[in-house]
């Protein structure tokens, strides 16, 4: 993670490095320079007796030490004797047409990843906590330049064929080169990987400054390489072949826009493993798909379904009715959760002309109404969000701290001013749905700014008409963005909602084709190489990468890489801070809100355990009870 750079030279080398490396990531692969097996087999074997002489261990944490000691036996949360069988059927909205969820095409089936094993877990009961399952232990030296893992013998996949480290090694090229450029980002810093021998692979980095890598380079999804490449598959294409893989689960019975089942596979490998034991505990896993978010609630009520999260405030305190309800057939809970909650917004895209301008950007904010929408159209159920990391130690609050300061002020020149002078907050209103003052305030700056006002319609200082799209996948959304539409038509603003169907909703985001849409950017509780995805300047031009909004500024640029760089949690925290406040007075969304809890409904005898992990619910913990 993050770790300030010792001074102002190693900084601009640091910077002036990175910035050739990005450059070239717009012309060519991102990852030409990694060596694949480059070693020889003399150099193989001295190396895996220098990691034979080291400590291994089965769990390691970011920071401090991992909760469970090398002897445990099961999660802490979980039932470790569940009762195993029945079945667990979940909703998806929309289709699919393809059951590959790793590359930049098609639309995927939901929860694919249940059929995937990785040579490392994440414990959603920790901040940021690794403990392995393909690999049995792992061997990362105190400066972390590097990381070998070792595969479990027993591991195979549903063929029985072994999981060997060239497998490792062909899915690390195949996902760097074909997958998402989310990965290509998030291992930027990776030099070289190794299979030292059948059991052994070895991830070697470019610095020992990115220190999450060799806890995330662990939980890639495996593949197979016998069967990708025993009828030359094409990766990067979507397919409805049913894949060969490892995990608990495999793909059952395929109805293309209908439904997928996951049937639990009898003779896992990893049936005995600490990290399964009172999980996976559905013989089969269903995913029904509906057209409409409405059907798909009615389909819960009438019992198609047995489990539903549920997104949507109304539903939740007015549509769970009828008979089943007033006989409490399914059961309602409100499950506290302390994760981090990101940021849900409406997103400018500043790819488009007239949202470069922050001026604008942050005067249509004034015409949101959240907390006229939060009383009559949420039943009071929601919090307004104000930071990228919200219900976290690393959202930032007040003004800048020393520590913040050190980071900010060689950037001064380059971020908006009030980052220095001012707590962010989004506009407060009156909770009228048209707040006079706000409306007031919002023309006065647009005036000011040069904009113009002719015939009710808004132009800009270079006489174009400040009238847009707004992206919809949900129908749910229409009734919030019609409030919105009407104050800005006041300020001459024409605001127009789009509704598409899911697949042209998800190839419109990958080719950044929408002037706003309402989405969601989900953090962690240790922020790291994911954050070039999401507003790193060599994302802003890839196809499918998570910088949505378009971002390419150098500071942004330079705070991420501090964050990625960070030695310990409090300049991980800091780093964080200050990045967050840069977006904030960047007006790059318009903040919606949150809850602290999960909402889910239930039908008996689906049973849920007594105790859930702290930072998010484990559905694979719960279990069919006869």
């Amino acid at each position: 993670m993050a770790q300030p750079l010792h001074t102002i030279l190693k900084q601009c080398l640091t910077t002036y490095l990175t910035s050739i490396v990005l450059l070239s990531v717009l012309a060519t692969n991102l990852h030409a320079e990694i060596l694949y097996d480059s070693m020889s087999a003399a150099e193989k074997k001295s190396l895996l007796q220098t990691i034979n002489k080291l400590p291994r261990v089965s769990g390691f944490a970011m920071h401090g030490e991992p909760d469970l000691s090398d002897n445990w036996s099961v999660l802490p949360y979980v039932k470790p004797k569940a009762p195993q069988g029945g079945s667990l059927k979940l909703s998806a909205v929309g289709t699919y047409d393809s059951l590959n969820e790793l590359i930049s095409s098609g639309t995927p089936a939901a929860n694919l990843s249940l059929i995937y094993d990785s040579l490392t877990q994440l414990a959603i009961d920790e901040p940021f906590t690794v403990y392995g399952l393909v690999a049995d232990h792992f061997t990362i030296p105190e400066d972390r330049g590097w990381a070998a893992f070792h595969i479990n013998p027993k591991a195979k996949f549903h063929d029985g064929h072994p999981i060997q480290a060239s497998d490792i090694v062909f899915t690390f090229k195949t996902l760097i080169e074909q997958g998402q450029p989310g990965f290509q980002l998030q291992f930027l810093d990776v030099a070289q990987v190794e299979a030292l021998d059948q059991q052994t692979v070895y991830f070697k980095f470019k610095s020992t400054q990115n220190k999450e890598l060799p806890l995330i380079v662990g939980t890639l999804p495996i593949l197979p390489e016998h069967w990708w490449t025993a009828k030359d598959r094409a990766f990067n294409k979507p397919s409805l072949e049913k894949p060969l893989s490892s995990g608990p689960y495999q793909v059952g019975r395929v109805q293309q826009g209908k439904q997928i089942v996951y049937q639990r596979v009898s003779n896992y490998w990893a049936n005995q493993h600490p990290l399964t034991q009172g999980r996976y505990n559905f013989a089969k896993v269903y995913v029904e798909y509906y057209l409409d978010p409405n059907i798909a609630l009615e389909a819960f009520k009438s019992g198609e379904y047995t489990l539903r999260q549920e997104n949507n405030s109304k539903f939740w305190a007015t549509g769970y009715t009828g008979v089943a309800a007033d006989n409490k057939k399914f059961k309602k809970a409100e499950i506290a959760v302390s994760r981090p909650m990101g940021m849900q917004g409406f997103v400018y895209n500043t790819r488009r002309a007239i949202f470069k301008d922050p001026i604008l950007r942050e005067a249509i904010a004034y015409a949101f109404d959240f907390d006229w929408s939060n009383e009559n159209l949420f039943y009071g159920q929601y919090k307004r969000t104000r930071s990228y990391f919200e219900n976290t130690e690393l959202a930032a609050t007040g003004l800048p701290s020393k520590a913040e300061l050190k980071l900010l002020e060689p950037l001064k020149q380059d971020i908006p001013p009030r980052v220095f002078t001012e707590e962010y907050n989004p506009p407060k209103s009156d909770g009228s749905g048209r707040d006079r003052n706000n409306l007031r305030h919002a023309k006065k700056m647009l005036h000011k700014a040069g904009y113009t006002l002719k015939n009710k319609q808004l132009f800009n200082p270079q006489g174009q008409p400040i009238k847009f799209e707004v992206l919809l996948r949900d129908s749910g959304f229409e009734r919030i963005v019609s409030p919105l539409k009407k104050n800005l038509a006041v300020l001459g603003i024409a605001l127009q909602p789009k509704r598409v169907d899911l697949n042209q909703f998800i190839e419109r985001l990958r080719e950044y084709d929408y002037d706003m849409f309402v989405g969601v950017i989900s953090q962690s509780l240790s922020p790291g190489n994911e954050q070039r995805n999401y507003w790193h300047s060599s994302a802003a031009d890839q196809r499918d990468s998570r910088n949505y909004i378009g971002i390419k500024d150098k500071s942004i640029d330079t705070l991420i890489n501090h964050i990625i760089n960070a030695e310990d949690r409090d300049s991980l925290v800091t780093a964080t801070r200050a990045l967050d406040r840069v977006l904030q007075w960047n007006f790059f969304v318009i903040p919606n809100w949150h809850v602290a809890y999960e909402r889910v409904a239930y039908w008996p005898p689906i049973t849920p355990p007594k105790q859930h992990p702290e930072y998010n619910i484990d559905l694979m913990s719960w279990w069919y009870d006869q």
